[in-house]
């Protein structure tokens, strides 16, 4: 007869992801050992084992979990608001997921690519979730590039680029806020997508006709 699983089963597993991200940021992937994620968690080794029996386990699920976070955060906006309002709470809701992930955000940079190719794939496939649903809120904000990958593409990866290194330079207390730098994010993504829909416009516009000489 299988064990049941304990009612605190995934409450104690997320709890030693989380020490475990702890570690792998900033001890790095390589030197941080079983004994220590153990320690760090206030578990016994063995209970540990009964969870995860290696790092590289440990490793996927801090990343798979994360996305799965990040993933849900979105989708949890309303599909049904304005575009600027829509794309607005879709920035502010993955920095606040971020907020407190920063460890787990940079393994996810640093460190996926220590993982077999099918489990870096399953987690390619969840970024590609998130990049889909921002690049459609940047299109439905500027219909003009629906469909025009050559343009919303790089928009796209420039709007992840702002938010995906804030965990680099950002301090709490410091002098931007969480939500001052959410309203920056999205003010400077709004005016890069309208700088490039009007060169989208321009060069989707038909040639004018050339006047006669005289």
């Amino acid at each position: 007869m299988a064990r049941p699983i304990a009612a605190d089963h995934d409450t104690k597993r997320r709890a030693i992801l989380k020490e475990a991200a702890k570690l792998f940021a900033s001890n790095g992937f390589d030197r941080a050992s079983m004994n220590e994620i153990a320690a760090a968690c206030g578990v016994s080794k063995a209970l540990l084992y009964h969870y995860y029996t290696n790092k590289d386990q440990l490793l996927f699920d801090i990343i798979r979990a994360h996305l799965d976070d990040l993933v849900a955060a979105i989708e949890a906006v309303p599909a049904a608001l304005p575009p600027r309002e829509r794309l607005a709470a879709m920035i502010t809701a993955l920095l606040e997921e971020y907020r407190h992930a920063d460890e787990e955000h940079e393994i996810q940079i640093s460190d996926m690519k220590r993982l077999p190719e099918d489990q870096k794939a399953q987690l390619v496939e969840r970024e590609r979730v998130l990049v889909k649903q921002f690049s459609g809120a940047l299109a439905t904000l500027q219909p003009v590039l629906m469909g025009n990958r050559a343009l919303l593409t790089p928009l796209t990866m420039n709007l992840f680029g702002m938010m995906n290194w804030k965990f680099m330079w950002f301090r709490e207390g410091g002098p931007v806020s969480h939500e001052a730098f959410a309203n920056l994010v999205m003010t400077s993504i709004e005016a890069a997508a309208a700088s490039v829909a009007r060169q989208a416009s321009v060069a989707e516009a038909p040639p004018q006709p050339k006047l006669a000489k005289r």
